[in-house]
Formats: structure tokens, sequence, C-alpha cells
């Protein structure tokens, strides 16, 4: 070890063998080891002891509008990572919509990077965008780094990033897949969704009347029979619909290359406790019944969902409106999600291995990044360290997201994050946060 060395010590370390009391030594930035919790510390190390608090890897949000450049009064790369670093997140990646301009090209690449060098407080990667006329930018996205490709099959809510039709999707996900790329979808069928009320007005049961499960199920339904066809690699975005387990597990079975994620406010929240006018429990698709919320649980445990993710989609609070069918859909969750998740979870019967996995190791390898989301030798040395028994209440002016909106506001949640560390450098001590030191993350390396 060298005289910069570093040791994390904590009666329970999550590591991909389990939870365990252990020490971790780092040098520069990365883990050298995971040694027996009273492992002598070499001299001239530093120690941090986290007594019986949790050591977590750092999580990965693989699902994150930042809005950046364009829409910063919406949030920003500043005010974005330091809600991530706060809740336990070391990674996200940046959704491609909703900045202006969105990451449908290099060029627009290029912009996003340069306003975002300088503000990331943990590292920040970027997916492309795949919409219609765009297949010859692809490639070059691709080869410039971004992480894969996000396509809308109905309408996204900005006029800049419009939906592909299905011929669109066809061309899309099979030049994707010719250099082996990722294509991530929000799968929704446009036709289920006209044929559906239209929402309005504050009823959240009018809302969610306009967004029917079967217009997920069908969705999903087609793009997996096109990646079979086409041998192609798909992700599922923000899986609300139980319905839809049966379908996915079958095609994982058979050999397709999908994946899926959810999301914290599907596995928390439910369609019954959302109160009328309260359109900070808005999104697309939508908080379902307390039934359905059942079913994505067991589709976690069984593996057919893979990851947790927030698709934090923040707006300012004038486009949250009393009216269903007008305000803007997003839910802010960045912050939050840690505990949310754990304190679900552990009333079900989870461990916090079980959510590292779901929040952590998961989302890093969907995008590659085998630096991260574990604590074994040779990942990046970026941790949270949480104390999982203590609880507190949601106070939305204490969240360092832009806008003080949240559909958690004054829950009681299990789960408090004492600090974030990345690369060996903690970035939060539970009450300030450092000065921004993340990096750009390109799919194979650092920007």
């Amino acid at each position: 070890m060298s005289d910069t060395a570093l040791v994390l010590r904590s009666t329970r370390v999550v590591t991909p063998q389990g939870t365990r009391a252990a020490s971790v030594a780092v040098n520069d930035g990365t883990i050298d080891a995971v040694l027996p919790y009273g492992a002598a510390v070499p001299a001239g190390a530093r120690l941090a002891d986290f007594g019986d608090d949790a050591l977590l890897p750092g999580l990965v949000d693989t699902h994150v509008h930042v809005n950046d450049p364009g829409r910063t009064e919406w949030e920003g790369f500043w005010t974005a990572t330091r809600a991530a670093a706060a809740g336990g997140i070391t990674t996200l990646v940046d959704m491609p919509l909703n900045s202006l301009p969105p990451t449908t090209t290099t060029a627009h690449l290029d912009a996003k990077r340069a306003v975002a060098r300088g503000k990331a407080h943990i590292d920040v990667g970027f997916w492309g965008g795949a919409v219609p006329g765009n297949v010859k930018d692809l490639r070059p996205l691709h080869d410039a780094g971004v992480f894969g490709f996000k396509c809308f099959l109905s309408p996204s809510g900005v006029d800049e990033f419009p939906e592909v039709d299905q011929e669109q999707l066809a061309l899309a996900l099979g030049e994707i897949a010719g250099f082996g790329g990722l294509l991530i979808v929000h799968a929704e069928d446009p036709g289920h969704l006209a044929a559906a009320p239209a929402p309005h007005g504050p009823k959240y049961a009018d809302f969610l009347a306009s967004r029917p499960r079967v217009s997920e199920n069908d969705a999903i339904a087609g793009l997996i029979g096109l990646a079979r066809r086409l041998g192609a690699r798909v992700h599922v975005l923000h899986l609300s619909s139980g319905d839809a387990l049966p379908l996915i597990a079958a095609a994982k079975r058979d050999g397709v290359r999908i994946t899926v994620e959810t999301c914290p406010h599907f596995l928390t929240l439910t369609a019954e406790e959302i109160p009328d006018g309260a359109t900070e429990f808005k999104c697309c698709p939508p908080i379902r019944e307390d039934t359905n919320r059942d079913a994505l649980w067991a589709g976690l445990a069984d593996g057919t969902i893979d990851c947790v993710v927030s698709d934090h989609s923040p707006s300012t609070a004038d486009l949250k409106t009393a009216d269903f069918g007008a305000a803007w859909g997003g839910i802010s969750s960045l912050q939050l999600g840690l505990p949310a998740v754990w304190t679900e979870a552990r009333e079900r019967g989870h461990s916090l291995d079980d959510v590292v996995r779901w929040m952590a190791t998961a989302p890093a390898a969907l995008v590659g990044l085998d630096r991260k989301g574990a604590i074994e030798p040779g990942r990046d040395a970026d941790f949270a360290v949480l104390a999982p028994e203590e609880t507190f209440t949601v106070d939305p002016q204490a969240l360092q997201h832009r806008n003080k909106i949240t559909a958690y506001a004054g829950k009681t949640l299990h789960g408090v994050v004492r600090s974030t560390w990345l690369r060996g450098r903690r970035i939060n001590d539970g009450t300030t946060l450092a000065e921004p030191t993340g990096a750009l993350l390109e799919r194979t390396r650092r920007a």
C-alpha cells in the first residue's frame, strides 16, 4: 500500500459474496482489497470506521433527465448530481431528451458534455437518442461513447424528440444491432393510448384510465418479437405493468436479449393513495394499483426485472398544475430512491444485498461499467454509507433538486445516507457536499 492509502471499515460491508464485517483497502481511487474486519491498518493509511452503518457500493442510476442545457430551470448538472450524491448515487447516465438540443447527433453530445464538464459532483455518462431520420447518426454517437440509444413508441411530451413508428423502430434497431449497441425503449403503444379516454381534470382515476396496462403489454410484446427477429439487444424502460412480466420471462428463457427496469415510485407508491389534483405523482407510464405493485416485487424477486432506477424527471412547479391532463409527467426521486426502495424492501423480507444488486450492480452491468457497482478489488472506490435502521421524514426543502417537488413529501423512510464516496474521496458527509470532481464517462472509458 502507498502512504496515501485509505481503509474503510464496517461490520456490514455489502460485497458480491454477501454482507460481512470487513475492511476495504483503497489506493489511488481504486479498491485494492477486501480484508478481514480486524486486519491491521498499514502505517500511513487513513482509517474511516463506520461501526454498524452499512458500507454499500455507490449506486448507479441509468435513467436520469438532467435537462441541461436548454431547460436548466427544470434541473441541471450541478443540482442533479448534488441530489444524487446526497442519495448515495455515484454514477448516473443522462437521458437524451428534455435538454435543448436533444442528444441525437455528435454535435449535440459535444454541447451537452461542454455544459456538464466541471459541474458534475458524481460521474456522468450519456445516452443517445433514436428519433425519426437520425439512423445515420447512431453509429457516430456510438463511436463517440454514448451508452446506448433511447426511443419512444408514443409521444415523448416534447416536440424536439418525436416517437418512432414500427418501420422507423425496425430501421434503428437493425442499425444498432449491426454495431452491437443497446436500444432502450419507452414502451407504450400509441394506438391503445389514442383509444383510451383522454386525461383531463384532477381525478387520478381518470389519468390512470388514459394509460392502460394493455398499452405497455402490447408494446413490449412487439419489441420482443423484433428483438428476436434481429438478434438485437433491447431494454424496457420504467416497467409499470405487472401483466407484462410473463411475456418478458418467457422471452428471457427463449434467449431474447432483453433486460428490464422498474422505478422506486412503482415499487413504493400506489394508485389508491394518490389524492385528486396531486400531480406530483403523475408519470408515464403511471403508478398503478397495489396488486400491480405486488407483481412488480415478485418480478424483482425472481429476476424477471433486472434493475431499479429513478427515472428522475423534474420540472418547475408551475408545470405541475392540478389537472392531470395538462400537468408535466415526471417524478423527482434522485435523492430518495435508496431509502424509498429499502423501506419497502425490508418490509417484504429483502436484504441490502438485494437492493445493491438492483440499484448498483445490475445498472452498472447494463451499460458495461465494469469498474462500478460492487465492492471488490479493481473497482472504483465508490461507496454509500447507510444507516439502515434509522428513519427520517421527507422534507422537500431539504432536497438538493432544483425544484422542491416530490411525491414523497411527509413520508417516513428507513435508511439515512451518512456519506457518499467517489473514487476514495468523501463527496457528501450527510450535511455538506464537496465541490464537483465527477468525471464524464464514455462507454469504454472516462472522458
